[in-house]
């Protein structure tokens, strides 16, 4: 078996992740942003990435706010609110996972690794902003806020992300339309509590794609699966 084929059920090799993510992390801390929650199920309740996951939204969140406010003086709130959107999105974090080849370092449970879950968009992101929590708390702010736009500073880059992150479903059909395909067809699946749902997305635009993704609305969930299938077919 390739480093490529990685299960999931061994130990990542921590020092090449490093390297490819250009900094140096604590390898304790390094290895818990890589633990989901599957994988410390089947393996005695140890920690997961949850908590790292929170403290890395927010160091995210802040990183990208400031350098949006700074380089576009001449954009309003509402103009800001949905660019930052953008490119916090798990679709954006798992596109930026997937430029790493993240998800052969991630540690997953058994179940997770027969379903795909190296490449689900929800836990891609997650572990990356598990990562950026576990940079903060061994490197600090002044070193996590740089390694924030190392990774970000990509998408914010690419002139047509904020017009199809901005509104994915219109987007959609527009490519679909330019491409002759028909209209693109959303089905969605719901699980959990009432008060804890989680939806999944699923869209079909004739014979040239299919995406999914997943969110706690149908709308957060259709949204997310149509900017997948954008990004997939501005590759074709």
């Amino acid at each position: 078996m390739t480093r490529t084929e990685r299960t999931g059920l061994g130990e990542p090799n921590l020092v090449e992740l490093q390297q490819l993510l250009q900094i140096e992390i604590d390898p304790e801390l390094l290895l818990l942003a890589l633990t989901h929650r599957s994988f410390a199920y089947e393996n005695g309740a140890i920690p997961t990435n949850e908590r790292l996951e929170f403290l890395g939204d927010s160091i995210l969140g802040q990183a990208v706010t400031v350098r949006l406010f700074r380089d576009h003086p001449d954009l309003d709130e509402g103009e800001l609110a949905k660019r930052r959107a953008s490119l916090v999105s798990s679709v954006a974090l798992a596109e930026v996972a997937r430029s790493l080849g993240l998800g052969r370092y991630i540690r997953l449970g058994r179940g997770e690794t027969l379903t795909g879950g190296a490449d689900k968009p929800s836990i891609l992101a997650d572990t990356v902003e598990a990562i950026i929590g576990a940079v903060y708390l061994d490197r600090g702010g002044d070193v996590a806020t740089p390694f924030v736009l190392s990774l970000i500073t990509p998408l914010m880059s690419d002139p047509d992300r904020f017009g199809a992150s901005m509104d994915p479903k219109t987007s959609l059909q527009e490519i679909a339309a330019k491409r002759s395909a028909p209209p693109p067809v959303y089905t969605l699946t719901e699980s959990g509590p009432d008060h804890n749902k989680h939806f999944v997305a699923t869209v079909v635009v004739g014979t040239l794609v299919e995406a999914s993704g997943e969110g706690s609305s149908k709308k957060q969930a259709e949204m997310a699966a149509a900017l997948e299938a954008w990004t997939t077919l501005t590759a074709l």
